[in-house]
């Protein structure tokens, strides 16, 4: 890394720019198998936080890898660099005063461990999609557990690599036995008190 470079404080206060929204930036950090329905909840929290007048945005692992991340496989190391990438472009939206909602199957500890700690823990919400693996393989809306069990998909969460469930997630959501809105009502009880000035 340059010696040359030199970090540059902002002029705007986060508290001025919270103010200005009438929200606290927050990161809603979704984690949960392939299938477990991280990314249609995500949306459906977007979309009742965005009709009750927060800015908010949601970063989806698929998107992410399309862009900033493109050229990153699925290897332990390609893993740390996806998440440490995403932890700092969410730490600047949540500075912003922003709101993201992010999807991201972040299948250890350590790399929720990293994501929280780049981004900060007061301001990261952890919320544990919880779907069992059977479930989510019959779901499999994707293909990609049956791409993965015939051996053409490596190091595929699940069937390859292994996750690791949240041990204290701020928030749990059990998809596999409540429908979505009763979970999206389950999620909006429990952030809405963290986001509101």
């Amino acid at each position: 890394m340059s010696t040359n470079l030199f970090k540059v404080d902002t002029f705007m206060p986060r508290g001025d720019r919270e103010q200005k929204l009438k929200q606290r930036g927050r990161v809603i950090w979704m984690t949960g198998l392939s299938g477990s329905g991280k990314t249609t909840l995500a949306h459906a929290l977007e979309r009742a936080l965005f009709n009750s007048g927060h800015i908010v945005y949601v970063l989806d692992g698929d998107n992410i890898r399309h862009g900033l991340n493109k050229g990153l496989g699925f290897s332990e190391q390609d893993r740390l660099e996806n998440i440490r990438r995403i932890a700092e472009v969410s730490k600047l939206m949540v500075d912003a005063g922003l709101i993201t909602i992010n999807c991201f199957v972040s299948p250890t500890e350590a790399l929720r461990t990293l994501a929280r700690t780049i981004i900060g823990a007061e301001d990261f919400l952890e919320v544990h999609v919880h779907c069992p693996l059977d479930v989510c393989e019959a779901r499999d809306v994707k293909g990609l557990y049956a791409k993965a069990r015939r051996g053409e998909i490596p190091d595929f969460t699940g069937i390859s690599s292994p996750y690791e469930a949240p041990q204290s997630a701020f928030v749990t959501v059990d998809t596999s036995k409540y429908d979505i809105a009763f979970c999206l009502k389950q999620l909006l009880n429990a952030i809405e008190p963290r986001i509101t000035l």
